[in-house]
Formats: structure tokens, C-alpha cells, sequence
């Protein structure tokens, strides 16, 4: 078992999605005009509306933090800390062009997952992937593997993992034992998720703003008391990015190093294009009424965790002078001391309080992608929402106390399959998304509010909620 699930991963991991990935981004990046860059004022203006005339779905805001959770997590921390000790400064300049990409790629899955979306019994929003592949492609099947590895990734195993970093830093700053830790978390969690989705995005409205502008304030301190120093930091980094200079020495100076880490680590940390987001961007109520508007708030995300949070972590690292190749210091611990160097004493326990908040934020709002898997495979009960709710507080005790190789690399097999599919789907429906911009972009131009009605695309009858797409006022 351990040979097959090496073997995936390495297909996986090794080959199709990090060349799979940059190039779909890349592709929509062309055929989309560099949208993402051009059109980056439009992100803001449609996050802050507020759809509060729809309540079916979640506001545009709280559909970003929620998303903004889950892509938040232990690796804004702990992974930036490894790619910059194995790949050097110049991984940080392949992490922002990975992100770039990954704008329109976020953006193109995002708007299809709001085009195809329904209700549920409750009269909820839902959709995702799963969704657009069984009814823009009709490939139920590859809907229902879609959601099974949705299910085991995100529903289960990665909230083990976030749980595991939490206790390693509660334990590590405050001796509190592991499974000490692992209990009040599963107690802190059961309380939000049994409120179901409405819950976890208005925890998520509050906490996520909270957890991001204060993290992003101690990092603009550090930048500011080191201000003489950054001109030369940024030609450090796009100097290493390019083997111009050793910036860290050895191996890690090299191009190759730099752009392998940089890559991996910001395709980890965003996720755009693994068809997680999309989940929760479905349950939006979109302001403007367009599908479109919510591809802008989803690559807004990618913008937030990897060009904001990710390059936050990577200064404080890089001016601390603690990134020493061959030291053995990395990850958490690279972190933790690299902002002790800044602040001093509280530094180790700022990040572990970082690390809380950021990897239990990433549990809920894997949950939230989690349900919305139940619904796609008709499992939309309180049953089956129950025994996934319990599951999940299972996995977040067992995973604070235990780290199961085996399992966790099954996980990543899981999100491999499930990533594969959906880059495949959202090529083969890139037209679509490339009529729908031109359609938001037009009306913008006209001076309109842009507008989605069903009728506007009348072949696509019986594969959209016509109902829910109907011209307002």
C-alpha cells in the first residue's frame, strides 16, 4: 500500500500538478488578458457587497474569509520557512509568479462553481467542482471521485494535520500536553461546525480579518525597522531566483533549488486550482448578480495568502539573518526564531498563537468545502452531516496526539486525484468562462451593473438553476 500511494504521489506531485498547475494558470492568464493584474480594482468593489437581499447564501466577504481559512494554515508559516532553507530568498520571487497564475486560474473555478450552482434541501446554496463537471460535462462519475477524495482530504485527514501543528506549538510554548490540546480544539470546532455553514462563515467573518491584519502587522513592523535594508532584500530575491547570487550559499543559491520550492510551496499554500475554494464560493450570493464577481473575491484570496501572508513570513525569515543553510533549522522553529530575533522573547509564542489561529481556522473551513461533497453525493441528511461533524472531531483529537505517515500521504494522493480532475474540467469549460468575463467585462464598459440571466445563454438550459439566475430589479 505504501508503494502505490508513493507511486501516486509522485505521479501526482512530482509531474502533473506543479507543471499542471503553472501551465492551466498560465492559460488562463492569456486567454483572460492578464485579468487578474489589469482588472485588480474589481476584486475589491466586488468583495465588499453585500448580498443581503439573498438569503440563501453567504455575503461575498464572508465567502472570502471562509475560503481564506482553509488556504490559510501552517503552511504560511512553517512551509515558507522550508522553501526559503531549500531553495533560498529566491523561492519567494517563484512564490509570488506562481500566485500571479494562480489569480486566473482561482478566478476561472470560482466562476464556473457560482454558474453551476444549487440549492439543497434546506434551501441553501451549494456546488463546486463536482457540480460543474456532472452538469457542464456530464461526467457524474468523475463528480462522485471528485467528492470521495474531497471527503478523505480536506473532510478528514488534512484537519488531523492542522490539528497536529497546533499541539506541537501549544506543547512546544506552553508545555500543554497533546491530547489536552487536541480536546479543546475538537470542543472549539463542534461548537462552530454543528451550526453548519451560516456558523463557520460568521466565524470566519471575524476571526480571519482579525488573524490576518495582526500577523500582517507585526511583519509591516519588522519591515519598517529594517526600511534601509529592502531595496537590496528585493534584489537579493529576484538575484537568487535567477542563480545571479548565493544568497544563502551552496545548493541553495542555485536557480533550480529556488524555483522547485517556491513553486511547490506557494501551489501548497493558495490552492488555486485543487478545487477546494470553489466549494465555498458557490454558496455565495454574488454582488454584482454575476457569476464573474465571485471569481474576482476567490482570486483576491490567492492574492491575500500568498503575496500578502506568505511574503510576511518570508521578510520577517529573510532580515532576521537566522535562514543558515545546512544549520538544520527550518520549518516552525526557523519561524519562531526569526521573530524572536525582532521582538524578542514573545516571538516563539506569537507564532504559536499564529499557528492556532491560523491552522484552526484551515479545519473549519475544510469542513465547509466537506458538506458540500455530502450534498453532490446525496447524502444531504442530518445523518450523514452528523456522522461526517463526529468524524471530523475524531480526526482533530487523533490527529494532536498521533502523525501517521502512511495516512497522510494517502491524503495527498487524495487531493492529487481530485486536483487532476478539476484542472481537467475547467479546460474544457474555459470557453465558458471566457464568454462569462467578456459578459461582466461589457456590461462594466456600458456603465451597467453587471447582470447574469439564464436566458443570455439559452444552451446552456437544463444545466443551470435558470430560477436562481434571473435578472433582478
Amino acid at each position: 500500500m505504501d508503494q502505490v500511494i508513493g507511486f501516486l504521489n509522485t505521479i501526482f506531485w512530482g509531474y502533473v500538478l506543479i507543471y499542471g498547475l503553472l501551465a492551466v494558470g498560465l492559460y488562463f492568464t492569456i486567454r483572460l488578458k492578464l485579468l487578474q493584474v489589469i482588472h485588480f480594482p474589481e476584486m475589491i468593489r466586488c468583495v465588499t457587497g453585500s448580498s443581503s437581499t439573498d438569503r440563501a447564501g453567504i455575503s461575498p466577504f464572508q465567502a472570502l474569509c471562509t475560503s481564506l481559512a482553509s488556504r490559510v494554515g501552517t503552511g504560511n508559516l512553517a512551509g515558507v520557512a522550508v522553501a526559503l532553507y531549500l531553495g533560498g530568498p529566491g523561492a519567494i520571487f517563484w512564490m509570488w509568479m506562481v500566485a500571479t497564475l494562480g489569480m486566473a486560474t482561482a478566478f476561472a473555478e470560482s466562476a464556473l462553481a457560482q454558474l453551476y450552482k444549487v440549492k439543497d434541501a434546506e434551501g441553501q446554496y451549494r456546488g463546486g467542482p463536482a457540480f460543474y463537471i456532472w452538469r457542464g460535462l456530464k461526467a457524474r462519475w468523475a463528480g462522485v471521485l471528485f467528492s470521495i477524495c474531497l471527503l478523505i482530504s480536506f473532510g478528514l485527514v488534512f484537519n488531523a494535520v492542522q490539528a497536529n501543528s497546533i499541539a506541537d506549538a501549544m506543547q512546544g510554548a506552553f508545555g500543554i500536553p497533546k491530547m489536552g490540546t487536541g480536546f479543546v480544539l475538537a470542543a472549539l470546532t463542534g461548537v462552530i461546525i454543528f451550526g453548519g455553514i451560516a456558523a463557520i462563515a460568521r466565524v470566519a467573518e471575524y476571526v480571519v480579518p482579525f488573524m490576518a491584519v495582526g500577523y500582517l502587522a507585526v511583519a509591516a513592523y519588522v519591515v519598517v525597522i529594517h526600511i534601509t535594508e529592502v531595496p537590496a532584500m528585493i534584489g537579493t530575491i529576484i538575484g537568487s531566483a535567477f542563480g545571479l547570487t548565493q544568497a544563502a550559499g551552496g545548493v541553495t543559491g542555485s536557480i533550480a533549488a529556488a524555483m522547485l520550492n517556491g513553486v511547490k510551496r506557494g501551489l501548497f499554500s493558495n490552492e488555486a486550482g485543487m478545487g477546494s475554494a470553489p466549494n465555498i464560493a458557490a454558496v455565495a450570493t454574488p454582488d454584482p448578480h454575476h457569476p464573474v464577481s465571485q471569481g474576482f473575491v476567490q482570486s483576491l484570496g490567492v492574492f491575500i495568502d500568498t503575496i500578502l501572508i506568505c511574503t510576511a513570513t518570508a521578510l520577517m525569515i529573510l532580515f532576521s539573518g537566522q535562514l543558515v543553510p545546512g544549520s538544520g533549522l527550518t520549518g516552525t522553529q526557523l519561524t519562531q526564531q526569526a521573530l524572536e530575533v525582532h521582538i524578542g522573547a514573545a516571538g516563539p509564542y506569537f507564532i504559536a498563537v499564529a499557528i492556532f489561529f491560523f491552522a484552526f481556522t484551515s479545519i473549519i473551513g475544510n469542513y465547509a468545502y466537506a458538506e458540500g461533497a455530502l450534498v453532490f453525493l446525496g447524502l444531504d441528511n442530518r445523518t450523514a452531516r452528523t456522522v461526517l461533524r463526529t468524524a471530523v472531531l475524531a480526526m482533530v483529537v487523533w490527529g494532536a496526539y498521533e502523525s501517521i505517515a502512511t495516512v497522510f500521504d494517502a491524503a495527498d494522493a487524495s487531493m492529487g486525484m481530485m486536483a487532476t480532475i478539476n484542472l481537467v474540467a475547467i479546460v474544457m469549460l474555459s470557453n465558458l468562462v471566457v464568454r462569462l468575463t467578456q459578459d461582466y467585462l461589457t456590461q462594466r464598459r456600458q456603465g451597467k451593473e453587471p447582470v447574469f440571466a439564464a436566458e443570455t445563454m439559452p444552451e446552456l438550459a437544463g444545466q443551470i438553476d435558470a430560477e436562481i439566475w434571473t435578472r433582478r430589479g
